[in-house]
């Protein structure tokens, strides 16, 4: 038997690729597995530091038209290897974001 959802938010994919910036380092974290109010699961080819808290920019498509990068802050909460060698995939929970760019995620989010 399947354990129930154990998440507060009901998460989003992408329908196209989107890959996650760390606005300090200039370099790619990850590519966005999924989305959600309160976090993100990021495929990446580098293992995150426990806990480690990061600045990270995105860029979320409108039925393909890309939309404005939003900028957040996001504390990873787990990885773990992936399927296919040499990628990680993270889990990650927002913890700083304007309430500009909420409502853009929030908009994103009841797309279908």
């Amino acid at each position: 038997m399947n354990a129930p959802e154990q998440r507060r938010a009901p998460r989003k994919r992408p329908e196209h690729s989107v890959t996650v910036i760390d606005t300090i380092t200039g370099h790619p974290l990850g590519h966005l597995g999924n989305l959600s109010s309160n976090g993100m699961l990021l495929i990446g080819q580098r293992v995150p530091r426990s806990e480690a808290v990061y600045q990270v920019s995105l860029t979320l498509p409108r039925h393909g038209i890309p939309a404005p990068s939003i900028e957040i802050g996001i504390q990873e909460q787990w990885h773990e290897p992936a399927a296919t060698p040499g990628q990680t995939w993270a889990g990650y929970r927002i913890i700083a974001i304007g309430s500009a760019e909420a409502t853009q995620l929030d908009q994103w989010l009841q797309q279908t």
